[in-house]
């Protein structure tokens, strides 16, 4: 594979202006090989280990990272054999094929993480990193201090304890509320059987945060590009660089 400067490598993978990249090098917050870098360096794509402020810098200028707001009744995958509706209607139509970072369960919606970075969609799935995916649930009954003390320390399900990183009522209002609920893994329908165990069926339920991205306001079924900045945030996140 040929060699190309790192400021050139930088840009082309939309770090910035070659300009800007060329500051980056300048003011040492770029590393080669665990190296400072300068100006006159040269990198080789998917060889060359390259970090920007002491995170992994993938310079793929193919890579594409997109955040989708996944509506309800879609499931997470790019084809159902039962024919029911799946994601790869919201993708775009052209440019590299990207991929759903985990999955969000066919009853609810919210943030969905697209991306061709292998790399980063693990260390985003891996437990191990706890990434925080953050949700708004709607549940019957008001919830109480206690369920959800109960839920913060920890409740069996049929697959091992769970427990919620933070969560608190946000609404309640005629046998009904709504609590904001921050875990740090992922496992099938986690939420709806974590709230379900403590008396707090969940009515809906909406990712709205995965580490630090936010739902924001993504109508359902729509998709946008993460920029840059957003993607060395998830890496930093989820570990890269450590």
């Amino acid at each position: 594979m040929a060699e190309e400067r790192v400021q050139r490598a930088l840009a082309r993978a939309g770090f910035g202006s070659r300009r800007a990249c060329e500051q980056l090098v300048a003011d040492r917050r770029v590393r080669i090989d665990g190296a400072v870098a300068t100006l006159g360096d040269k990198v080789q794509v998917g060889v060359s280990s390259v970090q920007v402020d002491g995170v992994d810098a993938n310079l793929d200028p193919d890579v594409r990272s997109y955040a989708l707001h996944k509506p309800v009744g879609v499931v997470t995958t790019m084809r159902d054999p039962q024919g029911r509706p799946d994601i790869t209607r919201y993708l775009p139509s052209e440019g590299p094929r990207v991929f759903p970072v985990g999955r969000l369960d066919r009853d609810s919606e919210g943030l969905l993480l697209l991306t061709n970075d292998g790399d980063l969609a693990n260390r985003l799935m891996h437990p191990s990193h706890g990434v925080e995916k953050e949700y708004l649930a709607e549940v019957e009954g008001e919830p109480t201090a206690k369920q959800l003390a109960l839920v913060r320390a920890g409740v069996e399900l049929d697959d091992g304890p769970a427990r919620a990183v933070r969560a608190r009522m946000v609404a309640s209002s005629k046998g009904r509320g709504a609590v904001r609920i921050v875990m740090s893994e992922g496992r099938k329908r986690e939420v709806r059987r974590l709230l379900g165990a403590v008396g707090l069926p969940v009515t809906r339920l909406v990712r709205v945060r995965i580490g630090p991205i936010v739902l924001g306001g993504l109508q359902p079924g729509a998709l946008r590009p993460l920029e840059r900045d957003e993607v060395q945030a998830l890496a930093a996140a989820s570990g890269g660089g450590r």
